[in-house]
């Protein structure tokens, strides 16, 4: 996802950006209240429905897949958290006020736990039979 889809403020709903609506609500800079210039869509009763179907439909599927592909997953997830730029630091230090350090320490502490579970998965002692 690029940075600039990253802040285009609509739904991602079954590998797709939608927003229903026209009107938005503006992201605010904690530390004064501001607005940061980026804007939202809220998401509408359909598209939460649809959100919702949607997930169901990836977990089931999600399901069906092995411990090998469910780790590759998170390390994917892992890799795209690591690629964030400057920009998602930069928006999430205006939404929050968090210094970026920490904001940076909390990507690598995810990213870290993903990758962290993918290779429980390759293990796979501690599956316990269910996978």
């Amino acid at each position: 996802m690029s940075e600039t889809e990253m802040t285009a403020g609509r739904q991602f709903i079954a590998g797709r950006r939608v927003a229903s609506g026209e009107a938005t609500l503006l992201s605010l800079k904690a530390a004064d209240g501001d607005a940061t210039g980026h804007r939202f869509y809220p998401a509408s009763r359909e598209e939460a429905a649809l959100a919702a179907q949607a997930a169901a439909q990836a977990f089931a599927a999600y399901c069906e897949t092995s411990p090998e592909t469910r780790a590759r997953f998170l390390e994917t997830i892992a890799d795209e958290l690591d690629r964030l730029g400057e920009t998602f630091f930069a928006i999430a230090h205006a939404e929050t006020a968090l210094p970026l350090a920490r904001l940076q320490g909390e990507r690598a502490r995810t990213s870290g736990q993903l990758r962290m579970f993918a290779g429980l998965l390759r293990r796979g002692d501690v599956l316990g039979g269910a996978h």
